[in-house]
């Protein structure tokens, strides 16, 4: 088998998904399953992996999309009980207080909102949890899931107090930094560095480009396109002043303390300067911008969770601090077990059912039960909010119930995207001997690339985060690939690294999982594909700046 030969048929499964999603609008839900039977059919024909190993490979998968499932299922649970309880109704008038127009709303909520639960939980948590809060709002479902997606990508190279880092770059950390322990938290620190200063430099356009993708697709009919630019154009200097806000401190934390605080830091630092400035009106644009209204709206920007119909001109049924209270419990229990000084971090984390060795492959699976937010703080938040909400038993029955239903369509594309991607990646033990899928698509890229590797290494990825729907593991699987084509081309390993982090944290805004996942919270299921078009443009546009930057870097960086 050829090396061009084995990257083209390494790449059809991927390239059938996002051809038939992007491009025909298919839904993931039937999308997914046809894209692990090319990936299984592929690596027993052609791989010749045992079929023992498929098998196990795609148990393996089923099991781990339950991880995400409940994450999701705990985001929206919380979602449903605060908007049985009215404290939603309250959210929404609060948000009104601050600002009235649409684009600073996306901002607080899709930026700084969704940059902190990001550095607190990560793995999906934040677009679960900002999407549905924008349609509470009175976003339609697809503007919401675009922009909390949009949104959630700088923040997400140190999501989860840092796990990208700490737990994805791990194995090539060792490798490169040798056995001492100073040496690796060195060698973790400045690929740390090199992760946050383009993020920095890029990154603080992010708003920006969110509140222009807003209001060209979501303005007036006659104000959407070119047109409607202008529109987001006209909240620059508020996008950017909030950009800064996040990405300064986030810098700074990245090079003084390292990877566990940079996202929380940049949202904890700039949630309160963007609060204030909203509410003074500083730098917030002169005219107010919304949707048309409501009886206006295509189809497609709707979804059928009912968020939708929450009425903003009705008095809430409580205050301010009492509606937010379950989230603000859910930030602070985040960054409490998150935090590894606390200690609870690791007590949680060694609460695991396992099945080790599935079906005599080597694969083990571990479910954290207490570790993941979907339970802990998710679920035991929804609960203790039905009690201190004093909500009737129907009520309680009622936001379960709705969750159940809302999550249905998702989980058959989550079962089979991520059994998609473990074949691909468990193809790696095969009877020829040869590089998996996954390693083989990407060793011909950098050998068509050559030199101007810099450029594409944030592609790649990109590509992992796509594929996976995890920064994490587009790091464990590209991150000595990446390292290793460096040294062949002769830049700086741990600048290509850090390219490598950021192109997986863009990568989030299309990732499969996180498009299924936020699509579910609103209820979106089956127009998966149409926000996968609409966030490539951006996804792209970043992704190239950053490896634009990326290449300058490497001209001025040694090894």
């Amino acid at each position: 088998m050829g090396p061009s030969y084995g990257a083209l048929l390494a790449a059809l499964p991927i390239a059938f998904v996002a051809l038939m999603m992007a491009a025909f609008a298919w839904p993931a839900r039937r999308v997914m399953p046809l894209g692990w039977a090319i990936a299984l059919a592929i690596a027993w024909s052609v791989w010749a992996v045992e079929p023992m190993r498929l098998l196990a490979a795609t148990l393996y998968g089923f099991l781990s999309s339950l991880n995400i499932l409940l994450i999701v299922f705990g985001a929206v649970l919380v979602l449903n009980t605060l908007r049985g309880s009215g404290a939603m109704r309250a959210i929404s008038h609060g948000f009104d207080g601050i600002s009235p127009d649409r684009r600073v709303q996306a901002i607080i909520v899709g930026w700084m909102f969704g940059s902190f639960i990001e550095g607190a939980a990560g793995f999906g948590t934040p677009a679960a949890l900002a999407a549905p809060l924008l349609v509470v709002l009175g976003f339609p479902a697809l503007a919401a899931v675009m922009i909390a997606l949009i949104m959630n990508s700088t923040a997400v190279s140190f999501g989860a107090v840092g796990t990208p880092v700490l737990g994805g770059l791990a194995v090539v950390a060792h490798d490169a930094a040798g056995t001492s322990e100073l040496a690796l938290l060195d060698f973790l620190r400045e690929v740390t560095l090199w992760s946050a200063l383009p993020h920095a430099v890029v990154g603080t356009f992010v708003p920006l480009l969110a509140i222009c993708m807003l209001t060209a697709w979501f303005g007036p009919p006659g104000e959407r396109g070119l047109r409607g630019l202008r529109h987001g154009l006209q909240a620059a200097p508020f996008a950017l002043f909030a950009g800064l806000a996040f990405t300064l401190p986030y810098l700074a934390t990245a090079a003084l303390l390292g990877p566990e605080f940079p996202a929380l830091m940049g949202a904890f630092i700039g949630l309160p300067l963007v609060l204030l400035a909203a509410r003074r009106g500083f730098l917030t644009p002169r005219t107010v911008w919304d949707f048309p209204p409501r009886d206006r709206w295509p189809g497609e920007w709707s979804g059928s969770v009912g968020a939708e119909q929450v009425a903003r001109d009705t008095e809430p049924v409580m205050p301010l601090w009492r509606a937010w209270l379950p989230y603000a419990v859910i930030a602070l229990a985040l960054l409490v077990t998150r935090l590894p000084a606390l200690g609870l971090r690791d007590w949680l984390a060694a609460r695991t059912l396992q099945w080790n060795d599935i079906l005599g492959s080597g694969i083990d699976y571990s479910l954290p039960y207490l570790y993941l937010p979907g339970i802990v703080p998710f679920m035991v938040v929804a609960l203790l909010a039905a009690l201190f909400y004093r909500m009737p038993a129907r009520a309680v029955a009622q936001a379960w119930g709705n969750t159940l239903r809302q999550l249905g369509g998702a989980t058959l594309a989550l079962l089979f995207a991520v059994a998609m991607v473990q074949i691909m990646i468990q193809s790696d033990v095969n009877a020829r001997e040869v590089e998996g899928m996954m390693l083989t698509l990407s060793g011909a890229a950098a050998d068509a690339v050559g030199a101007a590797w810099p450029v594409a290494a944030p592609f790649v990825g990109a590509l992992g985060s796509f594929v996976s729907g995890s920064a994490t593991v587009s790091n464990v699987m590209f991150a000595a690939f990446q390292f290793e084509a460096a040294e062949r081309i002769g830049v700086s390993g741990v600048l290509i690294l850090g390219l490598q982090n950021t192109g997986a944290a863009v990568g989030n805004m299309i990732a499969v999982f996180n498009i299924v996942a936020a699509c579910a919270a609103v209820g979106l299921a089956g127009r998966e594909g149409l926000v996968l078009r609409r966030n490539l443009l951006p996804a792209a546009l970043y992704a190239l700046s950053l490896g634009a930057l990326g290449w300058v870097l490497s001209r001025l960086v040694t090894n």
